[in-house]
């Protein structure tokens, strides 16, 4: 019998972690955006516009790669994917179910 592991959060997995605001959160997300593929995961920590706890940052990652948003190539440099334009074409095709309310 095979067993599953469930991979916890970085928020779950450590009780220090804080929530970030939604301030944080969008300079964080504009960051990556704004340079989007020239930066590993401790870089963009250190180059931030403003100071943020590494585990606040941990949890703002998570949240950016699980709401496709920004992901990791090969080498580990951060690529923000986020694409509104994709998304309004296809959120109104009859053949996708769309699930947002």
């Amino acid at each position: 019998m095979e067993s599953k592991t469930i991979k916890k959060t970085y928020k779950e997995s450590n009780n220090i972690a804080r929530s970030p605001t939604l301030q944080t959160v969008l300079m964080v997300e504009k960051f990556i955006k704004d340079n989007s593929g020239e930066y590993k995961k401790t870089e963009i920590f250190n180059k931030l516009p403003r100071k943020v706890m590494w585990q606040t940052f941990q949890v703002i990652m998570e949240y950016l790669e699980s709401n496709l948003k920004a992901v990791y190539d090969r080498e580990g440099y951060a690529v923000y994917i986020w694409n509104p334009e994709f998304v309004k074409r296809f959120k109104n095709k009859p053949e996708l179910r769309w699930n947002a309310k």
